[in-house]
Formats: structure tokens, sequence, C-alpha cells
């Protein structure tokens, strides 16, 4: 609501500039994107080994693998991925994994993260990598305080694996997905790392934070930035009262 320089009233100048920006509405088409890919790929990739991870000897050993990547930083871990996505010229030796493996098996090399809209795919990769452990983790407390009487009783009565887990697993930490996923989707709406780091938000991968940082530092117009800042916790709020009304109806 303030001037490029955050000293003067300016109105719903900033918002009419927010609808009439194409980076802005591209920058939350992508937000929108990442929300229904990331959050609900973490939520089931997490359950699954959450559940899967239990039944092995070494389920263990495989849940901290798969939680490592929560104590790398979001740039470092962009740091990673961004070698295994590096790209260099056809005829060149390639140092990228992904496209090392490609060529072995006679394929050409491309600029993943380049490529527009597939580039976003490439980066969520990252949080999905990094966040799947996570949520694998909280999966399986969850599923260990189920009582032991009531999985035996599904069984006892004749039910199969799958549905002992739709009918006793998932309605008992219902609660816990919905913690998990809002997680996840607070973490999506205010991802800047990863977008910073493989792209600095060019190539169409341009997120609402980025964007926000963008306005501050690059443009320096501090009342388009906060405009940013204040649609970032419009989308939040609702999402996180939503969350903590859902636990107290829970307790009650």
């Amino acid at each position: 609501v303030f001037d490029n320089y955050g000293r003067e009233f300016s109105g719903v100048s900033n918002y009419v500039w927010a609808l009439n920006d194409s980076d802005f509405r591209q920058s939350i088409l992508n937000n929108f994107l990442w929300l229904i890919v990331v959050p609900p790929t973490c939520t089931f990739l997490g359950l699954t080994i959450a559940t899967l991870a239990d039944r092995v000897w070494w389920g263990v050993f495989a849940k901290t693998l798969i939680f490592m990547p929560m104590a790398i930083s979001f740039v470092g871990a962009s740091v990673i991925w961004k070698f295994v996505y590096e790209y260099r010229g056809p005829g060149n030796e390639q140092i990228g994994i992904l496209n090392e493996i490609i060529v072995y098996f006679g394929g050409d090399p491309h600029a993943w993260i380049a490529i527009p809209f597939w580039n976003n795919f490439f980066l969520m990769v990252i949080m999905i990598w990094m966040f799947t452990g996570f949520a694998a983790v909280v999966f399986s407390a969850g599923i260990k305080a189920i009582p032991g009487e009531i999985m035996e009783a599904g069984q006892i009565d004749g039910a199969s694996e799958l549905k002992v887990f739709t009918s006793i697993v998932i309605p008992y930490i219902k609660s816990t997905i919905v913690v998990v996923g809002t997680y996840m989707v607070v973490t999506v709406l205010k991802a800047f790392d990863i977008i910073y780091v493989g792209t600095r938000g060019d190539l169409e991968t341009n997120l609402l934070a980025v964007k926000m940082l963008d306005e501050f530092s690059k443009y320096r117009n501090i009342g388009r930035s906060t405009t940013v800042a204040v649609l970032i916790f419009v989308c939040v709020f609702p999402i996180i009262w939503f969350t903590i009304k859902r636990e107290r109806e829970t307790v009650e």
C-alpha cells in the first residue's frame, strides 16, 4: 500500500500492478503448480515409505538415508542438484550425473533446468528429495502410536493388508496427514533458496518469495515487495487457521 520508497500511501495501485504484471502472474501460476505437486507427492511417498520400512529389518537404515537430506540446507541441496542437472554442450564430457547417464545409454544431453515449464518439475524434485524423509519419520511415529489391539482385530476379522491400511491406519493418523500436508504447503509458499540458486527466477521458474526479493533488492521497489509479502501472508493464514482449528476439534 506504499510507494516505491515506502514513504507515502498509494492506495491499491500496487495490487493493480500485481494483477497486470505478467511476471507476477507467472509466479502465482508456478506457486500453484508447486502446491498441487510437492505436498501430495511428499505426503504419499512419506506415508508409503513409513508403512513399508517398518516391515523389513533394515527399515531404520532406509529411513535414516531418506531423512538425511533434511540435514542439508536448501542452498546446499540446490547446489548438489544443480550439479546433477549440469549440462555441457553436445560432444563435451558431461559432468552432470543425469546427462552422463543419458549419454551412456545413447541419448542426447539437455539443459534440464532451462526447459520452460518442465524446469519447474526438475526444481520440485529437490524439495521432494529433502522433505520426503521428514514426512516418512513423522508418519512412522504416528503409525507406531496405533494400538496393536486395533490392528490385530482387523486382521482377525479377515481384513487384507490394504483394507487394514485404508480403514484403520489412514483414519487413525488423519490429523498427522493434515499437519504434514500443511507444513509442506507453507514450505512451498515460502520457497526461495531452491529457485534462487537454480535459476535466479529466470526461465519462467519464479515463485512469490523470489519475486518479493526481486522487487526489493533488484528493482528497489519497497511498495511492490510489501504487496507480494502481504499476498503470501493472505495465502498462508487460512491454511494455518484451518490446521489449528482441525487440531482443536480433534482434541475436543
